[in-house]
């Protein structure tokens, strides 16, 4: 609240006499109490948002776990290049080397369609075909169609399943961090339950180098 105080007036010497003088103090006091009302209303009102994590499978090295053997079939490596690019290649199962890279992209065609074809490849040969998918099973978990739990579970069996596709991530220098991204996207919408990123090798460099010169123009 405003108060307005008021100086007594006096007369000068010999002269007119002397108005009174106003002063203005404003009292802040309500402010403050509004102030708290404020931010208590913002902190009821905000809704709070979880952040958003990737889930992202590093390998760890443990000398005491045993290891199980993969079949060179079941396993594929992806290594990112420059302008959006991506050589993957298999091991052939006889020699162990490198098979012929293959070079492709993030396009409708590209990269998913090979991962979705491989992995069909695998889990039919295998009889052990699921009809599951990571993102459907997450959509109707939102819809309230199914329990969290039984979502959990699902997806769990997908990704656990021993016959499914493998897949090595492998960023080259000249890569950009949104190709990651995006591979990483690309492995829920594939079903891809068991992936790894790993360092390139300079072998593989040079792979890549060798797969570009050799790519038609």
């Amino acid at each position: 609240m405003a108060e307005i105080e008021g100086g007594g007036g006096g007369h000068k010497k010999g002269g007119k006499p002397k108005g009174k003088k106003m002063s203005t103090r404003v009292d802040f006091t309500p402010m403050v109490d509004l102030g708290f009302l404020l931010i208590t209303f913002f902190m009821l009102t905000t809704s709070m948002n979880k952040p958003k994590t990737m889930e992202i499978n590093m390998p760890v090295d443990e000398p005491n776990v045993v290891k199980t053997p993969v079949k060179a079939s079941q396993a594929i490596t992806l290594l990112l290049a420059e302008n959006d690019e991506i050589v993957y290649y298999f091991i052939d199962e006889k020699t162990g080397e490198p098979e012929t890279p293959v070079i492709t992209n993030f396009s409708k065609g590209g990269i998913r369609a090979t991962l979705l074809n491989k992995n069909k490849e695998l889990l039919d040969k295998a009889n052990a075909n699921n009809y599951d998918s990571i993102p459907v099973l997450k959509d109707m978990y939102k819809k309230n169609q199914i329990k969290e739990e039984e979502m959990k579970s699902r997806i769990a069996g997908i990704k656990a399943n021993p016959h499914a596709l493998i897949v090595v991530i492998k960023a080259d220098d000249k890569a950009k961090y949104k190709n990651l991204v995006d591979i990483l996207d690309e492995m829920l919408i594939c079903n891809i339950g068991r992936y790894a990123i790993v360092d390139i090798t300079p072998v593989e460099q040079e792979l890549i180098k060798t797969a570009m010169a050799v790519k038609p123009q």
